[in-house]
């Protein structure tokens, strides 16, 4: 029984370590529009491409995760299919986080566009 419970530790934590293989970007910090000078807001639209790229590259990873442990569950030779499952769940869940706080990012630079537009019209 030790043995098998072992084995169990022995899989969940590399079940979690798979999941630190995908690293998640840091969301850029944004310029104020409202005051910021062009050049700010340029460095600001690179930031946000730069995590785009980032990010992409970071869903990529879960979903190659999220889709070998459902192929893993789904073929029923899994030896811990909770721990698969769990697996599973938090690589859907992060993917999801992740679309989440890309279109936040860009929604608020799209904000800080509008207010850099208002504060300095052409």
């Amino acid at each position: 029984m030790n043995v098998v419970n072992s084995l169990l530790a022995v899989l969940a934590l590399g079940s979690s370590m798979a999941m630190a293989d995908c690293v998640q970007p840091e969301a850029p910090s944004l310029p104020d529009g409202a005051s910021a000078t062009m050049d700010e807001m340029i460095s600001g639209q690179q930031a946000v491409k730069t995590f785009q790229a980032a990010n992409l590259e970071y869903m990529g990873c879960l979903e190659t995760e999220f889709t070998a442990a459902k192929k893993e569950i789904e073929s029923g030779e899994a030896e811990d299919p909770k721990a698969l499952q769990a697996v599973y769940e938090q690589s859907i869940d992060a993917y999801n986080e992740a679309v989440s706080t890309e279109e936040a990012v860009a929604g608020q630079f799209n904000t800080e566009i509008r207010e850099f537009r208002a504060a300095n019209p052409s």
